[in-house]
């Protein structure tokens, strides 16, 4: 069962998940936390805050490998791009301003021309270092791995990094492929629109445990595609990483559609916005949330960042000044994407062929992490290879990809393996009842496949299930 295949609204594409953040080996999911040397298995999870929020609870000695398996090339693209950001190191760009070129890229279909031209030089650093694995069939970074994909994948990425580096002469208009969607998904409702959006907002978003997303910012996403406007500027240029191909039957004849083809209607808001530790942000005056769903993302994504800073390898030198930050954003000098050109040692780096320098990006080393892609279709030749026998600790698995989960999953389950599995609780299109029937058809795969239901679980976002021991 496909979530996706019925519900319009949430997309083909899946650019942002359907759930909030979690980690990936908390507590909450593993009676005892693993440690040592840890592998993680992410099907479908459409973008990197999994990983980010696994990070921050792994301790010096542990050794985390994850590895994803996408739907799209695109998607792997879009994910190389997030991360890609994410290791950059706080002397390039320091959290709060990362936290801001994220999530404009994260959630917009628009953004300033200043994340712009760090997409467009993100991706000619991406694409450099795809062809090079082309060449020695090795990854050029420690933390990144996309060596394990097949030789006509790693060309796709590297013609999609080329589209996004260098857009069509004339580049489609964020705003009128947005509009596209939203009138076909509406049709006769469009002209009221303004009430469809607060009526999913109030009666929808609000009723699941989503008060806190504001009205305003989600009312002019839906309009628009911009959710996050952390300052004043201009939100013109089109973020070419959430446009994708599509193809349409048109007369007989397939015709390829670039446009934006994910989700319209529940928001980016869910992965980092709704969810906080800091229970200050989720005070209320007059039963009206204080802070918004943004200011949570933005004080979520930088406290992400600057955990991941922390665990930065230090440099081989002992008696060298160290380079690792504390948690205070302040303390570091901010540059902006275009100061990264001017940067004697980056600038050293865009120069050198990516053969001659240990590390072609200016990416921190992140001690005892590793990031594989795999290939789209790889869940299912998983079982086939021996290396991945018993290997995964947890497999996480989203609502889009959950049809493919058969009992082959328990040959790459370690003893000690949790599976989580996304719902469609924020699927908005869907009513109550195909939730609730989404959710036991569930825990039916899940358990055909060898697993069973963990008791005592909280919240209806997420299905955590334990390996069945023999």
């Amino acid at each position: 069962m496909s979530a996706s295949r019925s519900v319009e609204g949430a997309g083909c594409v899946t650019w942002w998940g359907f759930g909030p953040a979690r980690d990936l080996l908390s507590s909450d999911l593993h009676t005892v936390r693993p440690h040592g040397e840890v592998n993680i298995l992410l099907v479908g999870s459409g973008d990197p805050r999994h990983i980010l929020k696994t990070l921050t609870g792994v301790t010096e000695s542990d050794v985390i490998h994850v590895w994803v398996i996408e739907n799209s090339m695109e998607a792997v693209a879009r994910q190389l791009l997030l991360i890609y950001l994410s290791l950059l190191t706080p002397e390039t760009l320091n959290p709060h301003k990362k936290t801001e070129v994220f999530l404009e890229i994260f959630g917009n279909s628009e953004i300033r021309s200043e994340t712009d031209a760090f997409v467009k030089q993100a991706s000619a650093e991406l694409s450099r270092s795809i062809t090079h694995t082309l060449v020695s069939d090795s990854h050029t970074h420690p933390c990144l791995d996309t060596s394990l994909l097949k030789f006509k994948e790693r060309d796709d990425l590297v013609q999609i990094f080329k589209l996004w580096e260098q857009p069509p002469s004339v580049p489609a208009s964020a705003r009128e492929v947005w509009d596209a969607r939203v009138r076909q998904h509406l049709g006769t409702r469009y002209d009221s629109r303004q009430g469809v959006f607060d009526w999913d907002l109030t009666m929808k978003l609000h009723q699941r445990a989503c008060g806190v997303i504001n009205k305003h910012q989600y009312v002019k996403w839906r309009e628009s595609g911009v959710a996050f406007e952390m300052r004043e500027g201009i939100y013109q240029s089109a973020n070419q990483s959430l446009l994708s191909t599509r193809l349409f039957n048109h007369k007989g004849n397939r015709i390829a559609v670039r446009g934006y083809w994910g989700d319209i209607v529940s928001s980016p808001y869910l992965a980092f916005g709704i969810e906080t530790d800091d229970k200050d942000l989720l005070k209320k005056h007059n039963n009206q949330h204080v802070k918004t769903a943004q200011d949570i993302s933005e004080v979520n994504v930088q406290t992400l960042f600057e955990c991941l800073s922390s665990r930065r390898c230090c440099p081989p030198n002992k008696d060298a000044p160290s380079t690792s930050i504390t948690c205070n954003p302040s303390t570091v000098d901010p540059k902006t994407p275009e100061d990264t050109q001017t940067n004697e040692t980056s600038s050293q780096t865009h120069t050198k062929p990516a053969e001659e320098t240990s590390h072609p990006f200016d990416l921190m080393d992140i001690k005892g992490v590793k990031i594989s892609f795999l290939s789209p279709d790889s869940l299912t030749k998983l079982p086939l290879k021996s290396r991945y026998k018993n290997l995964f600790n947890t497999i996480y698995c989203s609502a889009s990809m959950v049809h493919q989960i058969d009992s082959s999953l328990r040959q790459i389950a370690a003893p000690d393996a949790v599976l989580v599995i996304e719902l469609v609780t924020f699927l908005l299109d869907l009513s109550k009842e195909l939730v609730s029937g989404f959710a036991e058809r569930v825990k039916e795969i899940a358990e055909e496949s060898g697993f069973t239901p963990k008791p005592d679980q909280s919240g209806d976002v997420y299905s955590t299930f334990t390996l069945k021991q023999d």
